[in-house]
């Protein structure tokens, strides 16, 4: 068990208070005597919000990826650091970035206070702890071309904040995602996204509409941080890791829907780039062997269109 200060509550309280993400709805306080499916109705209203919210910050958002983009060109890694159901969040988009952008692991990176154990298990007092994060990001050894996410709904929980203090100390790119206006988390990050969603249906519950306004951003910011470093092919993951036989067949139908070709030319197309979308795709587009496709997407930084442009007669 941790000790706890009763004066150091007794100030969390007070912070609370002035919280949206804390807020206690009136108008719900006989939710639970409603037949379920007004419940559900009710929910669904509130979430209506989120969407909206998150519209409002997209040039904060689209300016943090114009941030991030050229520093992951560069080798730089994205890097999330949360706790709670914020760190979970950073988890998934971080654990999701292989098999759809066929990237390396260490280079989306997810932190949760408290370690693995947390995605599962609340991990007692971690949350709270600044020093936790800078341990787990000086393991990284964080370099300038690196950047460093923090999320919280909160906007004020010690690990989030201590994440992005300590990587601005270390000199790489800080994001801050809150769902609360003049946040210390914003306050100590370079780039600054608040989505401010309103109460939670359930008081404080912030996995609600909190967690789905920082899923969606940090969807925006892998997704369109990777269409920058060319992983997709207009709205195609032509980078995509086929580790399945659901990924087998989508990159398949990825080859066939961009060239044209038959199932036939298709198959044989992938099985001389070993499965590889996009030199595929040149090889057929291009009419180039396999090697010369490596060569010519290797010389434009994995660019398919660059690729197909310089292969153009």
């Amino acid at each position: 068990m941790i000790d706890h200060d009763p004066s150091t509550t007794a100030a969390l309280r007070d912070q609370l208070s002035t919280l949206t993400t804390e807020e206690f709805r009136p108008d719900l306080a006989d939710v639970d005597t409603l037949p379920t499916l007004d419940i559900a109705r009710t929910m669904n209203a509130g979430d209506r919000a989120v969407p909206a919210a998150v519209a409002g910050q997209l040039p904060r958002i689209a300016a943090a990826i114009d941030a991030i983009a050229p520093r992951m060109a560069r080798g730089g890694r994205l890097i999330y650091a949360g706790a709670g159901t914020a760190g979970r969040l950073g988890v998934l988009d971080a654990s999701e970035c292989p098999p759809t952008f066929n990237t390396d692991p260490s280079t989306v990176v997810g932190l949760i206070a408290g370690g693995p154990e947390a995605i599962v298990r609340a991990v007692e007092g971690a949350e709270d702890s600044a020093s936790l994060a800078r341990e787990d990001l000086a393991a990284l050894r964080l370099t300038g071309d690196d950047t460093v996410v923090g999320v919280s709904a909160s906007g004020r929980t010690p690990y989030a904040v201590g994440a992005v203090a300590y990587a601005r100390e270390a000199g790489a790119l800080t994001v801050g995602i809150a769902c609360n206006e003049g946040s210390a988390l914003a306050e100590a990050a370079e780039h600054a996204v608040e989505v401010v969603v309103g109460p939670e249906f359930v008081a404080g519950s912030t996995r609600l509409k909190s967690g789905t306004a920082q899923k969606l951003v940090l969807n925006m910011i892998s997704t369109i941080t990777m269409i920058r470093l060319g992983k997709t092919y207009g709205n195609l993951m032509v980078d995509v890791r086929a580790t399945n036989e659901k990924l087998r067949a989508r990159s398949h139908r990825i080859v066939a829907q961009v060239t044209g070709a038959s199932d036939e030319e298709t198959t044989a197309a992938l099985e001389a780039t070993s499965g590889e979308v996009k030199p595929a795709i040149l090889t057929l587009l291009a009419g180039v062997d396999a090697p010369t496709a490596s060569r010519l997407l290797h010389q434009h930084n994995g660019h398919l269109r660059a690729a197909l442009s310089a292969a153009a007669p």
